[in-house]
């Protein structure tokens, strides 16, 4: 459940020959935003002794963490000068040291917000297990760790490695860094540099209007999507798939019609595709070959009355974005109506909850084998026996855990905190306290905030379908780098316009939104858009962009004019543009137009290109090479969306950092599968203004690296979760739990099944026969809805049968 994978230095160090030979060819740009004189460091190669009594050279300490033998040694094996630092591990549990920068404000360089730097040092190591790693001030918090950047590659001659920061962010006025080594082996350096990289970016030229280049700009396309999709996933090709099922329709589950489609932007056509069974309410998630994995689906409707609820199914197949076919796979141990479904680190799928086959609630986890292209018996899969609900949102962590957001779809009142750490090696479950209001989070959204690398966790908005109160505006932020990660308040979500059934008027005091939209975005920040005020009813038009690196919302964006509550689903294409489908209210109608929103990133000017990439088949700790037409900032991997009901918990954003040279750039990859789980990504090139390139498709890990996953030593920072309270005690055994047939918030005596009269009504409703008969007059509900059997919410006083 925590592979690492051991880089390829030979393809590595290859790469960067073949590098070097053609160097001369691909530098003929001009030399922007290059970094120079003066080195801002103090004793960059040790020459300076420390103080009276010191061990260690002037303006360096030792550092490092975790269960490990360690020297440290001034030796005369330099590179420049007399002296050299030596580093050797010779046991190794856990943990790393390296001699950094010294934490004062004497040694460490003071930093800009906004700029970035170079970093860069000779070396020579016998060990691959080496990072770069850097530290920075807050103004206000202290020195913290700030992120690892490279993996230098086993030499053992000198070598030079050099790597760009990303952006130092705000409040940060002083960093520290150096090379850690994390497993047995010796590393010297010396010559350390840090260079302020210089050419600051023109300002851009607005392209659009003045409203477009600060608030961006919604459009809805001809072409309206001809199935009521409630799933959409973006395939390697940039096609999406748009998964319906029966969409929500009980004609359409009684006359056996299923239905995909396939959206292709590059002619704005739709394909509808065959779909094989009622996969309404399924799980999916992408293979690492760019297949699509979906489980379960919908057996049944519930009755009339309402006494037997959803069921789920057992069925699971591939779509195949090369055929557009489904094909079955093997069956799973139960039905998942509602499953989550999180792709870990050596490219199985975990899934957990939803509804089986009679309605109640499965406890059973169940994992689908990557190598062997199948659904694992049930002894095989670590059992807690424990019931995470609707879509609970699991997001995979850096170390392999699972980390249970908070956020869901239906069912309130689970106990606990409310989120949890999942470890499926020791198969235990720890609370992590702080998330507010945790049993109104139902259709809340939540994110791993850019880059992954960060493990920030962001949770918005939300509602209870059981009580229907207004969704709040509630956002927390979570860190899982700390030692005892606690959710903290983030700041409220911005309000919009919500329309109550009068036309729309502007939201006031605590209401927010539920059924939320998150996407994550090539310049760094979160869009958040479409949201209704109540139970699949009450759209509110507003969006906005979270900043990780500031922690606030950018309020008054264009808001999509369509109404995207219940079934709605937002995503990034790779053209940097989001699209926008659904919207399937409790009247049961469905609307079938389609928005695309152009951020004001593209308002901007020209955007970067990608002019080359050497190779689209990565592999785990390599350094890839591509080439742009022009300085960038930044370059990343974001994971193609698989989202339903405000749910893709395997959206990532995986920051690449870059050693630059003009226009040609080295990124370095990754060497942890759990940060990027194996698959297809999109890589953007993003300028410092911000406007990104067109998306080139990469695809990362591959059979042959995964084959060779195993247990390596992994840079992680030592204060990661490793302090968490006592694990709750599993169940016993057990089939399942039960739920309330009223699960879905709807109550089932009036008119057809795919109708949903809330159980109960929006606050300030009076609970008489007129008033709500006038509130699912003013939502456009069916007129006269049958009564089937019994009255519960007197809505047929004259007892004819028909409601209202």
């Amino acid at each position: 459940m925590r592979p690492t994978i051991r880089r390829r230095a030979g393809r590595r160090a290859a790469l960067l020959a073949v590098g070097a030979m053609t160097a001369g060819l691909l530098l003929t740009a001009p030399q922007q935003a290059t970094a120079g004189p003066p080195n801002l460091l103090s004793n960059p190669g040790f020459e300076t002794a420390g103080a009276a009594g010191s061990d260690m050279p002037s303006c360096w300490s030792k550092s490092g963490w975790g269960d490990n033998d360690f020297t440290f040694a001034t030796v005369a094996d330099a590179h420049g000068g007399t002296k050299a630092m030596r580093v050797s591990l010779t046991r190794r549990v856990d943990g790393d040291r390296k001699a950094l920068v010294t934490e004062n404000t004497a040694c460490a360089p003071a930093v800009t917000p906004g700029r970035q730097y170079d970093l860069s040092a000779w070396y020579k190591s016998n060990t691959p297990d080496v990072s770069v790693t850097v530290f920075r001030r807050d103004t206000t918090a202290g020195w913290q760790y700030w992120t690892d950047l490279q993996n230098p590659p086993v030499s053992a001659g000198w070598a030079r490695t050099e790597v760009r920061t990303p952006v130092v962010p705000p409040n940060t006025d002083k960093i520290a860094w150096g090379l850690s080594v994390y497993g047995v082996g010796t590393l010297t350096t010396d010559d350390y540099a840090l260079e302020e990289v210089g050419a600051a970016p023109p300002q851009p030229a607005c392209s659009g209007t003045a409203e477009e280049c600060a608030k961006g700009k919604w459009q809805v396309i001809p072409a309206q999507n001809p199935v009521r999709s409630m799933h959409a996933v973006v395939l390697k090709n940039g096609k999406v798939l748009l998964i319906a099922g029966s969409g929500n329709d009980i004609a359409q589950f009684n006359a056996g019609t299923f239905t995909s489609a396939v959206y292709d932007p590059a002619n704005g056509s739709f394909r509808t595709i065959p779909t094989p069974v009622d996969m309404f309410c399924a799980g999916h998630v992408q293979l690492s070959d760019g297949r699509v994995l979906v489980m379960s689906g919908n057996k049944g409707y519930p009755s009339a009355d309402g006494s037997i609820g959803y069921q789920g199914l057992k069925d699971s197949y591939t779509f195949d974005p090369a055929t557009e076919k489904y094909t079955r796979t093997n069956d799973m141990n139960g039905g998942h109506w509602y499953p989550s479904a999180t792709v870990l680190g050596n490219g199985d799928v975990i899934s957990f909850g939803g509804l089986k086959e009679d309605s109640t609630g499965n406890v059973t986890a169940e994992k689908f084998s990557a190598a062997q292209n199948k659904w694992l018996p049930m002894n095989e899969v670590n059992q807690t026996w424990s019931y995470w609900g609707l879509y609970p949102s699991m997001i995979l962590m850096q170390d392999g855990r699972l980390f249970y957001s908070g956020s869901h779809t239906f069912g309130n009142g689970t106990p606990g905190t409310g989120a949890s750490i999942y470890d499926y090696d020791a198969n235990t479950i720890t609370d992590v306290p702080g998330l507010r209001n945790k049993d109104e989070r139902d259709e809340s959204a939540s994110v791993l905030l850019p880059p992954a690398q960060d493990q920030r966790v962001l949770t918005i908005g939300g509602g209870n379908n059981e009580r229907n109160p207004a969704a709040n505006r509630i956002t927390d932020i979570i860190d899982l780098k700390k030692p005892s990660p606690a959710y903290t308040a983030g700041p409220d979500l911005p309000r919009g316009l919500v329309d109550t059934g009068a036309g729309k008027r502007p939201q006031t005091g605590a209401e927010g939104k539920m059924y939320v939209s998150a996407v994550l975005l090539p310049d760094g920040k979160v869009l958040e858009t479409g949201g209704g005020l109540h139970d699949r009813a009450d759209p509110v038009f507003e969006a906005s962009f979270f900043d990780p690196a500031t922690n606030t919302y950018q309020a008054g964006l264009a808001a999509d004019p369509i109404p995207r509550t219940y079934h709605s689903a937002s995503f990034l294409m790779p053209d940097g543009r989001v699209m926008s489908v659904g919207d399937n209210p409790g009247n049961g109608t469905y609307n079938h137009n389609v928005s695309i929103y152009t951020p004001p990133y593209l308002f901007k000017g020209a955007r970067p290109q990608i002019t080359s990439v050497i190779d689209t088949q990565w592999v785990y700790g390599d350094t890839q090479r591509i080439t742009v037409n022009r300085p960038i900032a930044r370059a990343e991997l974001i994971r193609p969306a698989a989202v339903t009901h405000s749910s893709d918990p395997n959206q990532r954003f995986v920051d690449l950092p870059m050693t630059v040279d003009g226009t040609t750039v080295d990124l370095n990859v990754t060497s942890n599968p759990n940060l990027a789980p194996p698959g297809w990504y999109m890589l953007f090139a993003v300028d410092a203004n911000g406007v990104p390139s067109i998306a080139t498709w990469v695809h990362l890990g591959g059979p042959s690296a995964l084959a060779a996953a195993q247990e390596q030593p992994s840079a992680h920072e030592h204060t990661f979760a490793d302090r968490l309270g006592p694990a709750r005690e599993n169940p016993a055994k057990r089939d399942s739990v039960p739920v309330a047939p009223s699960v879905a918030g709807c109550d089932r005596h009036y008119g057809t099944v795919n109708v949903c009269v809330p159980t109960r009504f929006p606050d300030g409703v009076k609970a008489t026969a007129q008033a709500r008969c006038e509130w699912l007059a003013s939502h456009q509900y069916p007129r006269r809805l049958k009564v089937n059997g019994s009255d519960p919410l007197r809505l047929d006083p004259d007892g004819d049968g028909f409601a209202c």
